[in-house]
């Protein structure tokens, strides 16, 4: 192992179990814990959380913040939290971690576990500008010094995510009620979400400085078209609770003296 430290996990779901197998593969000593009976091959399994805490370090990937709070003592060395929560959760964790003596990085997986250890798999992380075994599942990116930060890019990402998806989705049951298979729609889906990212750095420019005026495309034409969008959604038998939240906030914007800016605008009502 030469002068690697050693790293108990806690939390043995599909992405603790994961991290477990990377550390292994590192050349870690590893220890796990599970609130439930787990073993991972070529670890040590402990039965409490405070046999865990001998370890240099401790990776949590847990449920829940409400499940790892009762579970932290000063007992710890080095925290390095993993387990998906609100920057304020991450932050609080920060404080107890200050006040009791413990070094603290808090991290958030951008990426599935089979991803864990290969360059694809991405670790957002803020607080302690270096951790060495964050390099065993990926490649860690520092956020900045605010331990809540990590989690804020996480929720972040993770909303374009699922708006992302929940658009394809919407569109793929629209053009499906006419017979329109996935495999012949998702092509050109991709080809336009590829032109659609090209405009964000434009888009978040106009968001800093406040500037909206526009020559293109202006919210009182997307206002319309949302409008146009709900309703052929209904006429074809299917939900449109997202057209219709979409065109609702649009419309707040476009009703608040946004209607010749461009989408960006919309900004304005979110901040709100």
């Amino acid at each position: 192992m030469g002068n690697k430290k050693t790293v108990s996990v806690l939390g043995l779901g599909r992405m603790g179990s994961a991290l477990a197998n990377a550390l292994v593969q590192e050349g870690y000593e590893v220890t796990v814990w599970n609130r439930t009976s787990k073993t991972i091959e070529n670890t040590r399994s402990v039965a409490t959380p405070q046999e865990a805490f001998k370890s240099d370090v401790v990776v949590t990937c847990l449920s829940t913040y409400d499940v790892q709070q009762p579970l932290l003592t000063n007992e710890i060395r080095t925290l390095v939290n993993l387990t998906s929560g609100t920057p304020e959760e991450a932050r609080r964790t920060a404080r107890w971690a200050k006040d009791n003596g413990v070094e603290y990085v808090d991290g958030v997986i951008m990426a599935v576990p089979q991803q864990i250890g290969t360059p694809q798999s991405k670790i957002l992380f803020s607080g302690n500008e270096n951790h060495h075994v964050l390099h065993a599942f990926g490649e860690p990116v520092h956020v900045g010094e605010d331990a809540g930060l990590a989690a804020l890019y996480d929720l972040a990402l993770l909303g374009i995510m699922w708006a992302t998806f929940g658009g394809y989705l919407q569109a793929v049951a629209l053009v499906g009620s006419e017979g329109i298979t996935p495999e012949k729609f998702t092509p050109m889906a991709t080809s336009w979400l590829n032109e659609m990212s090209t405009l964000l750095p434009e888009m978040g420019e106009e968001t800093h400085t406040r500037k909206y005026e526009t020559d293109v495309s202006a919210l009182d034409i997307n206002v319309s078209g949302l409008r146009l969008l709900a309703e052929a959604n209904r006429e074809q038998g299917l939900d449109t609770t997202i057209p219709r939240a979409l065109h609702d906030l649009f419309e707040r914007a476009q009703r608040n003296g946004h209607g010749n800016h461009s989408i960006a605008s919309v900004i304005e009502e979110i901040r709100k």
